[in-house]
């Protein structure tokens, strides 16, 4: 019997890329039994971009340096599909890959005001969502309205990763021992952390098409 491949997606700007998204990465890979993670880095928004957002490039870049030698792929697909909301890049991947289970992976910090993000039930009802603990956010994750609603389908880890077929909506809470590192840390002691990155050309790890040096928004 073939199993679907089983993709972990991790999303966010990637502002710079740093241990701790490897380190989140990897501990949700083995304790989930997935196959690959696939980090999302966002284009960002082209009509106000964020200050202190570095090109496109620059934080794929980053992205890719922390990836080496892992099960994980970088990839800036929202600019392929034009997507703005997670909500619509979760549906465009699962019809563009049907054959794979995905799950959604996200920090405690996110769960905490994830009823503001567009159709966030959807977003539940779409695949499952794993929480990883982040410090200083648990409590406010376990007291929002979000986790009032997913509470009814919590599944501890192991149940999870056993199951042949994933269901949604199901969420899964990891604990380790937490990551302190941050990206707005890090661009506050080094704010020139992108002029150091190698410089040679990019492509992205799923669709194989080129990443400019200067793109920052999503392709039209």
């Amino acid at each position: 019997m073939t199993f679907a491949r089983r993709i972990g997606l991790l999303g966010g700007s990637f502002n710079p890329a740093h241990g701790g998204h490897r380190r989140i990465s990897l501990f949700a890979l083995n304790a989930l039994g997935l196959d690959e993670v696939w980090w999302l880095v966002s284009p960002g928004n082209p009509l106000k971009p964020a200050a202190g957002m570095a090109p496109l490039a620059a934080r794929v870049r980053s992205a890719m340096v922390q990836a080496r030698r892992a099960p994980i792929r970088v990839t800036a697909i929202e600019r392929d599909f034009g997507t703005r909301y997670t909500v619509d890049t979760l549906r465009a991947l699962q019809r563009r890959w049907p054959g794979r289970q995905f799950v959604w992976l996200m920090g405690s910090d996110n769960l905490a005001q994830f009823h503001r993000w567009k159709d966030w039930r959807d977003i539940a009802r779409a695949m499952p969502i794993a929480v990883i603990a982040r410090p200083g956010y648990d409590a406010a994750a376990v007291a929002g309205p979000a986790m009032a609603w997913l509470r009814r389908h919590r599944v501890d880890a192991a149940t999870f990763r056993n199951r042949d077929e994933w269901s949604a909506p199901s969420l899964i809470t990891l604990r380790f021992d937490p990551d302190p590192r941050s990206a707005t840390a890090i661009r506050r002691a080094d704010p020139e952390w992108a002029d150091r990155l190698p410089q040679v050309p990019l492509r992205d790890q799923l669709t194989f098409r080129p990443i400019s040096e200067t793109e920052l928004s999503p392709a039209p």
